[in-house]
C-alpha cells in the first residue's frame, strides 16, 4: 500500500513540475513576442511615407493612397507587384479626423444596445400578449 502512495505522489509531483514549466515557457514566449512587436513597430515608423487610406478591390489586391513628403499618390498593390496609378493633389482629398479615444468597450455597448432595440422593435410598438 505504501508503494502505491509513493508512486501516485511522484506522478502528482511530476505533473505539477511539467505544468509549472509549461506556464514558464508560455510566459517567456509572451514576453518575447511583445518585445519583438514593439521593436518592429519602432523600426517601421518613418515621417516621410504614410499610407493614408487602403481599399480592397479583390482578394490580395488593394488600392492605396500614399503620402510621400507633400505629394499624394495612388498605387495598386497586388500579390507580386505595386503599380503607380497616378498623383492626387492634396486639396482634393477628403481628410476626416479619426475618432480620438474610441475604445472597443464603446463599440461593444453600442452594438448590444442596437441588438436589444432590434429585438424589441421600435419604441412604443411592442405588443404584450
Amino acid at each position: 500500500m505504501c508503494v502505491l502512495l509513493t508512486g501516485s505522489t511522484d506522478s502528482y509531483a511530476q505533473f505539477i513540475t511539467v505544468l509549472l514549466l509549461f506556464v514558464l515557457v508560455l510566459g517567456i514566449t509572451a514576453l518575447t513576442t511583445r518585445w519583438i512587436a514593439n521593436y518592429q513597430k519602432q523600426a517601421g515608423t518613418n515621417e516621410n511615407i504614410q499610407v493614408i487610406e487602403t481599399a480592397r478591390i479583390a482578394n490580395n489586391k488593394f488600392v492605396q493612397i500614399i503620402r510621400t513628403g507633400e505629394k499624394y499618390f495612388v498605387v495598386a498593390v497586388c500579390k507580386d507587384t505595386v503599380t503607380m496609378l497616378g498623383e492626387i493633389p492634396g486639396e482634393q482629398l477628403k481628410t476626416g479626423d479619426p475618432p480620438q479615444g474610441f475604445r472597443f468597450r464603446e463599440l461593444f455597448d453600442k452594438t448590444v444596445k442596437k441588438q436589444a432595440e432590434d429585438r424589441s422593435g421600435p419604441k412604443g410598438s411592442r405588443v404584450d400578449e
